[in-house]
């Protein structure tokens, strides 16, 4: 057989591919949040506060308390798992 035949008569080659792919990227995200472990928050934009509607005063952003930022997913889960390790 020639080699395109045979290349598109196997089909289960490429979803050990998409596995590797797949871990990959899990373990690129999983250094992204222990390296830099805050993103900006989506409502303040990483501001931390808004103008008042008189537009005189600031208020504080409710959901980020103020500091601009907020604690990725991947760190909360990064921090579990060191938790989990220490408890033995």
């Amino acid at each position: 057989m020639t080699p395109l035949i045979l290349a598109a008569n196997d089909t289960g080659a490429g979803t050990g591919g998409w596995v590797v792919l797949a871990v990959l990227a899990a373990a690129g995200y999983l250094i992204h949040c222990v390296i830099w472990p805050y993103r900006p928050c989506r409502k303040c934009g990483g501001a931390g506060r808004f103008r008042s509607p008189s537009g005189r005063a600031w208020r504080y952003c409710n959901r980020c308390n103020g500091k601009g930022a907020q604690l990725r997913a991947g760190r909360r889960i990064w921090t579990h798992i060191k938790g989990i390790n220490r408890d033995r």
